[in-house]
């Protein structure tokens, strides 16, 4: 059986999802994140960078959250439920498998670090500093770039119901946790396409059923 360690509050919910679009039989090990919100130690005997998540089948352990995506519509999605047919659309399918990671990612990263550097856990007598210089960098840079990418996102959403074209595809899933936070940490008002492509991935029963076995998806604001 598949087992997928998961931690709370984390990219390893997308899994889950998948794993229930997928209706596969699979095992959670569960980890909580540290009061510093860091995983656990524990989970470094899984895997060496000690991240989540982390997927086990038939022997193989796989880490990252977009290559276990890709090994499961490979391996356990014969019938390309989650995989476009059409070349242009499996373009696009392979351009936000790599986005959501590589381009999205990093600056809603980058905005969270940013928006803490008032707060504990960084010393009193930085944090009236450190709150300046984080409100200094969003507001020469960082928040230009993610409002150019959040219209971006818009706009190719205003073309098709989901990611990839008109069917939900892993693209979607890959996107998930970056779009949720986008929409929770960025304050970027008039984005009725990505809102409305949330409250569809909201409704579909595999990602209720994912909330209820791995828990809520509480992304903390920017």
């Amino acid at each position: 059986m598949i087992t997928i360690h998961h931690l709370n509050q984390s990219r390893s919910q997308r899994v889950l999802w998948a794993l229930e679009e997928l209706g596969l039989p699979y095992h959670i090990e569960r980890y909580q994140r540290e009061k510093t919100m860091l995983a656990p130690e524990s989970l470094k005997k899984v895997h060496p960078l000690g991240k989540s998540p982390v997927l086990e089948d038939d022997g193989l352990i796989i880490a990252e959250s977009g290559a276990i995506l890709e090994y499961l519509q490979e391996t356990w999605d014969p019938q390309q439920t989650l995989k476009p047919a059409g070349k242009e659309q499996r373009l696009q399918y392979r351009f936000w498998l790599h986005y959501a990671e590589g381009s999205l990612m990093p600056l809603l990263l980058m905005k969270l670090v940013f928006s803490s550097l008032g707060k504990p856990p960084v010393p009193l007598g930085f944090r009236t500093l450190g709150k300046a210089l984080g409100q200094g960098v969003q507001k020469a840079w960082l928040n230009k770039q993610l409002e150019t990418h959040a219209r971006y996102m818009e706009a190719e959403l205003g073309n098709n119901p989901w990611f990839a074209g008109g069917e939900l595809s892993m693209a979607d899933i890959q996107m998930s946790f970056p779009v949720f936070a986008l929409l929770a940490r960025s304050g970027i008002e008039s984005l009725p396409n990505l809102k409305a492509w949330q409250k569809r991935v909201e409704m579909r029963p595999a990602w209720k059923r994912a909330i209820e076995k791995g828990g809520p998806l509480d992304i903390p604001g920017g």
